[in-house]
């Protein structure tokens, strides 16, 4: 019998991680009220530290998805990589050029 994964929003995560940080409960027993494994609300919290202030979808983009500055991060280096391409490619043509008129 094949189960269906859960998904759960990034809010719903958000919240989960806020009861855990804030709250006097152990990660524990929050894990068994919201009816988690611990060992995936440790994984939000860490996926969470360090990124206060931010949006759910920023914090946990799901489904594949990057974050907006991951992306804007992966396009800026794709960018990098083509003009760095470009310019050795210029570089190699022009001292072609350069010793063939000599």
């Amino acid at each position: 019998m094949a189960t269906t994964r859960r998904q759960f929003t990034g809010e719903f995560k958000l919240e989960a991680v806020r009861l855990v940080t804030e709250g006097e409960r152990p990660l524990v027993q929050v894990a068994r009220e919201l009816g988690i494994r611990p060992d995936m609300l440790r994984t939000w919290k860490r996926q969470a530290a360090g990124r206060a202030g931010f949006v759910a979808t920023d914090v946990f983009p799901g489904n594949g998805h990057q974050t907006s500055q991951a992306d804007e991060l992966r396009r800026l280096q794709r960018e990098n990589e083509t003009l760095r391409q470009e310019r050795d490619f210029l570089k190699k043509a022009a001292a072609y050029f350069a010793k063939e008129s000599r």
